[in-house]
């Protein structure tokens, strides 16, 4: 989705229905992101709202360099990981030592979005959002540690726990279409 350099330039300006053409085409994009941290939709809505209004707010800060959503997207993960360490949820931590995780550590076969939608969001605050990060994000475990001030080994434990529960829910939703 490219936003057009003459809407972001009305929305600097102040222009409320330039602002409101933005709000319609991002509002969408940025619930999806912040409903990956949420499992209420309607503090995803919050957290989403909060977000947008930084965005437009801070558009002088955006240099018109790379992309605008990926500016946008930024803001709004940056204010969820904002309200998820301010609940301090991070309290399962497991020593890594004896921990691997493997490659094959994923889910194979043809899902529906659906289906895995509702196992991330069945995972703990702390696991969804170290899975977030470092699944859909992008993130390295350091990153997360700043980011979350979390130690880099309960960002592992918590993906790998993550990962785990994961794989349970999995095998329990297809042991249930199975029968």
């Amino acid at each position: 989705m490219d936003i057009r350099k003459e809407l972001i330039k009305a929305c600097k300006d102040g222009i409320p229905s330039a602002q409101k053409e933005l709000y319609g085409i991002l509002s969408p994009f940025l619930l999806g992101v912040s409903r990956r941290y949420f499992k209420d939709p309607v503090s995803a809505e919050d957290v989403m709202i909060e977000a947008m209004y930084k965005i437009l707010t801070k558009l002088d800060k955006y240099s018109g360099e790379g992309s605008f959503m990926g500016w946008a997207r930024r803001i709004c993960v940056n204010e969820c990981l904002m309200v998820i360490r301010k609940q301090k949820v991070f309290t399962d931590s497991i020593d890594d030592t004896h921990l691997e995780i493997s490659d094959t550590d994923h889910i194979e076969g043809d899902v529906m979005v659906q289906d895995i939608l509702k196992l991330i969001d069945s995972l703990p605050v702390g696991y969804r959002t170290v899975f977030n990060m470092y699944v859909i994000e992008g993130y390295k475990h350091r990153e997360i540690g700043e980011k979350l001030d979390i130690s880099i080994n309960t960002s592992k434990s918590q993906l790998i726990l993550a990962k785990k529960k994961l794989r349970k829910a999995w095998e329990q939703l297809n042991n249930m279409t199975l029968d």
